[in-house]
């Protein structure tokens, strides 16, 4: 899951992105609505975590770009107000879910899941390919009844390979949806955890190399 974390407050952005990496979650961070803007246009984000009162672009406007641009990701909109007419104006906006600060960092956290399991196709809330499948909503993956022991990178590029059975994936998308700006776009990572992550899936093997295409599940 690729997360956008729009604040002004550094040390708060800064404190949210630490949070949601531990939780497994790709995170970019922008410091106003300009750079927010520019790194939309750049980057698919499955979710914005966005601050309403921002420098630059005003937070409201910056909300609907995104629903007018980016259908795809979803909004999470925060702000120091709390009152009832504030979370109507948001949600009007287009934002997708609605945050007063201060907040329980628990409760961004599902509520930054349960948007990413919104679908904006029709994918199913659980992913299966023969005997394997995986409940995003639940971050459990299992093969023919057996729990696989996935860490955050291997349960995402699974993810992402279960949600186009068939379709090859370049390593560059994987490396795009799972990880963040801190990826080296040089590094090994992808094929990394790929090898274990076929490793943990074992006999038969279910995730196949496309020369010059990437990686998908299916036959060859």
């Amino acid at each position: 899951m690729r997360v956008l974390v729009v604040e002004d407050f550094e040390i708060l952005a800064r404190t949210v992105r630490t949070g949601l990496r531990r939780e497994g979650m790709a995170v970019d961070v922008a410091l106003d609505g300009d750079d927010a803007l520019a790194r939309l246009a750049a980057t698919r984000y499955d979710v914005v975590v966005l601050d309403r009162d921002l420098p630059g672009t005003h937070g409201d406007e910056v909300c609907r770009r995104i629903v007018a641009a980016y259908p795809c990701s979803r909004v999470l909109m925060l702000t120091a107000s709390s009152t009832v007419r504030d979370r109507v104006d948001g949600l009007g906006l287009g934002a997708d879910d609605y945050l007063p600060k201060p907040f329980d960092f628990a409760e961004l956290v599902a509520r930054v899941r349960a948007l990413a399991r919104r679908p904006t196709a029709l994918v199913p809330p659980v992913l299966e390919h023969g005997d394997l499948t995986l409940d995003p909503g639940r971050r459990v993956a299992s093969r023919g009844g057996r729990r696989l022991d996935l860490s955050p990178k291997e349960f995402g590029v699974l993810e992402c390979l279960l949600a186009v059975p068939g379709r090859p994936v370049p390593a560059e998308e994987l490396l795009e949806r799972v990880w963040d700006e801190a990826a080296d776009p040089f590094t090994t990572a992808v094929k990394t955890t790929i090898r274990r992550l076929r490793a943990k899936l074992g006999e038969p093997p279910v995730v196949f190399t496309v020369r010059e295409g990437g990686y998908r599940i299916g036959e060859r």
